[in-house]
């Protein structure tokens, strides 16, 4: 699957959003403004100016609509709730080309706020998944004490874990571990 840059970086910006959220025993990475601003410089989006509470709580709304994408049954659920963040941050699309990158596409408006910012981009990288027919694609971690996003770029869509090194290898040694016992018991 062919996914050009600008669409990947969103991508990776919607899941490390998702991700964020306080789940399976992990905290809010995005409890202040300053934890807002790190998000907002890790992640290098640009024309975003200062941020306050009111941010803080916009974002952290659209992560929440983010993570019913995640969790969509099936596409056409998915593409209702990307339909309504994308609508609803009053996407403009231009082509630009700033800090190094060559010319690609912004969706959020001129001096959009954060929030509408992530809405716009992120929602559209996730609809241009969901029309190549690749929603299966937008996963959730298997391993049981996880459940962190993903998009699955294997070409066999065969991915199973966020991270094979810590979820998917922390399983298959508890695997082992359990069949050598049984053998040896």
């Amino acid at each position: 699957m062919l996914i050009p840059h600008d669409t990947r970086i969103a991508l990776d910006t919607v899941v490390d959003l998702v991700n964020t959220a306080p789940e399976g025993g992990r905290g809010e990475a995005l409890g202040d403004v300053p934890s807002l601003y790190a998000f907002v410089e890790g992640h290098k989006i640009s024309g975003v100016g200062e941020l306050d509470a009111h941010d803080l709580r916009a974002v952290r709304a659209v992560r929440g609509r983010f993570a019913e994408v995640f969790a969509a049954p099936e596409a056409r659920t998915a593409a209702g709730l990307i339909n309504q963040l994308v609508a609803a941050a009053g996407t403009t699309p231009q082509l630009t080309d700033h800090d190094g990158y060559d010319w690609h596409v912004h969706y959020f408006a001129p001096g959009a706020s954060v929030a509408d910012h992530l809405a716009a981009d992120c929602g559209m990288a996730l609809a241009f998944i969901l029309v190549a027919g690749e929603r299966e694609r937008l996963r959730r971690c298997e391993a049981p004490d996880c459940g962190r996003a993903f998009v699955d770029l294997s070409r066999n869509r065969s991915r199973r874990y966020c991270d094979s090194r810590t979820c998917g290898n922390r399983l298959h040694v508890a695997a082992y571990r359990a069949r050598r016992r049984e053998a040896a018991g």
